[in-house]
């Protein structure tokens, strides 16, 4: 689905990733953790297409496809999807008018028609059911006066309603206490099939008790520098990151 082979990028000339190769399959759900400024939510937006970076070297496949060229908007129709660390307010919109816009413009960009009003009441009300979201959370102002909890529940919605084939969790746990931490993870366990795939970028280990990663992808000085299971995460949050610093510089 997605493959990554030998990314270079950087930001106001400061390189970022220093040559970053990943694959990540259907199905699969896979965890990048690192230190800070390790190059996490740079890569985040890279894949995402983000126009702040700047891509050096190498190159980003999806569906084999090269998605180097296109903008954000292409790759999210695409079905690449980006949940922030920090969520935008957007006052006067509501969560349901949003969605609706975010939905029928894919469906434009593949050359659908607007997908029919009762349709979306009808998508909407079973998202907001599978999620356990209350119906009064879909008429409030898009992530206005939102709790750190209830704005990446809003995220985990935006993704069941769009589906995506591709999703891109950017350090969602952070600032969730246990219980918010929950229900984003029991949404995002209920959105994985066998047919999407799931990137999850952390510093710790917390979030993968709830969602179970297939691989952990150390990343330390914009490099993957150890792969492994869900064992890794683990050995991470027991030794720390200083370990791979001396296992990378021994």
């Amino acid at each position: 689905m997605l493959k990554i082979n030998n990314l270079h990028a950087s930001v106001e000339d400061k390189s970022i990733l220093k040559g970053i190769n990943l694959e990540i399959n259907p199905g699969e759900v896979h965890a990048i953790m690192g230190p800070n400024g390790s190059g996490k939510s740079t890569l985040a937006s890279v894949i995402a297409g983000k126009e702040d970076y700047e891509v050096t070297q190498g190159n980003i496949t999806f569906e084999g496809n090269d998605i180097d060229e296109l903008a954000a908007e292409e790759r999210a129709h695409k079905g690449i999807f980006l949940s922030f660390q920090y969520p935008v307010e957007i006052p006067g919109v509501s969560v349901t008018n949003f969605m609706k816009t975010a939905i029928n413009e894919t469906r434009k960009a593949k050359g659908l028609e607007d997908m029919p009003a009762k349709d979306m009441l009808k998508l909407i009300r079973e998202k907001a059911e599978l999620l356990e979201i209350d119906r009064k959370f879909l008429s409030r102002s898009l992530n206005e006066g939102f709790s750190g909890g209830e704005k990446k529940r809003n995220e985990i919605f935006q993704m069941a309603m769009l589906e995506p084939k591709l999703a891109i969790l950017d350090e969602t746990d952070s600032g969730l206490d246990i219980d918010a931490l929950r229900i984003v993870a029991n949404g995002v366990n209920k959105l994985k099939s066998k047919d999407n795939a799931v990137l999850v970028i952390t510093h710790y280990q917390r979030l993968l008790d709830y969602i179970v990663p297939d691989f952990v992808h150390v990343l330390y000085n914009g490099k993957i520098v150890k792969s492994g299971t869900k064992e890794l995460a683990h050995e991470l949050e027991e030794k720390g990151y200083d370990w791979i610093k001396e296992e990378v510089n021994a």
